[in-house]
């Protein structure tokens, strides 16, 4: 059983179980399909108050999809998160990308 097919799995007898979505979400992230990471993404955050690393791959997902006011309203929720974690840089990180969004939206 691969570990995709292992977290589905386990994902059946704990439906609410926040790790197990994360997990799904960046099982299937690293595979390259966002179609299936947001649901779970979403209901991770849903469930479970992040740090800021779900919003990155989130907001990921929302960009290459082309839905920038998508991607930096995760990533405006991703700075609140961060800040109140103590991660300054990731926040910064995301102001960042926050502005590069915001120039590709006025193409």
């Amino acid at each position: 059983m691969d570990r995709l097919e292992y977290f589905k799995s386990l994902l059946e007898k704990e439906p609410e179980n926040p790790t197990l979505h994360y997990s799904l979400a960046l099982e299937y992230f690293r595979l390259g399909d966002c179609e299936k990471t947001v649901p779970h993404m979403k209901k991770y955050l849903s469930l479970k108050e992040d740090e800021g690393a779900g919003y990155r791959v989130l907001a990921k997902c929302y960009e290459d999809a082309g839905e920038y006011q998508e991607a930096i309203k995760v990533l405006e929720e991703g700075i609140q998160k961060a800040l109140k974690y103590n991660h300054p840089s990731m926040a910064e990180e995301f102001r960042a990308w926050i502005e590069q969004l915001r120039h590709l939206q006025s193409y």
